[in-house]
C-alpha cells in the first residue's frame, strides 16, 4: 500500500509541473488526419493552403490552392494522393513538398492526410 501511495504522489507531482507521464496500460492516441495536416512538424498544409470550410484553420497560407471541393477537382483519389506523396512527378517547378518520396510522412500518415483532405 505505502508504495501505491508513493507512485500516486510521484504521478501528482509530475502532472503539477506540467510533465505528461504516459502508463503503459494507456494505448497512445492515434493522430487524426486532420491533426498531421494542421501539424508545422509534419503536414504543414496550413502554411501554404486554406481551407475555408475549417473555422479552425488560423491564419491559413496562400501560395497553394485553397483545399475545396477536393472530390470534385481529384475525382480519382490516388491522383491526389501522388500529388502529396511527390507534387515535383508532375510538375518539376511546384514549391510542394514530396511528403512521402522524402519521407517526411509515413505511408499512413499521407493516407490519413488524403482521406482527411479528400472529404472537403
Amino acid at each position: 500500500m505505502r508504495n501505491l501511495v508513493s507512485v500516486g504522489t510521484g504521478l501528482a507531482l509530475l502532472a503539477a509541473l506540467g510533465i505528461n507521464v504516459a502508463l503503459a496500460a494507456d494505448p497512445a492516441k492515434e493522430e487524426t488526419g486532420k491533426e498531421i495536416a494542421y501539424n508545422s512538424s509534419k503536414g504543414n498544409c496550413l502554411a501554404c493552403h486554406a481551407m475555408p470550410t475549417m473555422p479552425d484553420a488560423e491564419q491559413p497560407g496562400n501560395s497553394g490552392p485553397p483545399l475545396i471541393a477536393m472530390s470534385a477537382r481529384f475525382p480519382d483519389k490516388k491522383v491526389m494522393r501522388a500529388k502529396i506523396w511527390d507534387a515535383t512527378a508532375t510538375n518539376p517547378n511546384t514549391i510542394m513538398p514530396p511528403f512521402g518520396k522524402h519521407k517526411a510522412l509515413t505511408e499512413e500518415q499521407i493516407d490519413k492526410v488524403v482521406d482527411f483532405v479528400y472529404g472537403l
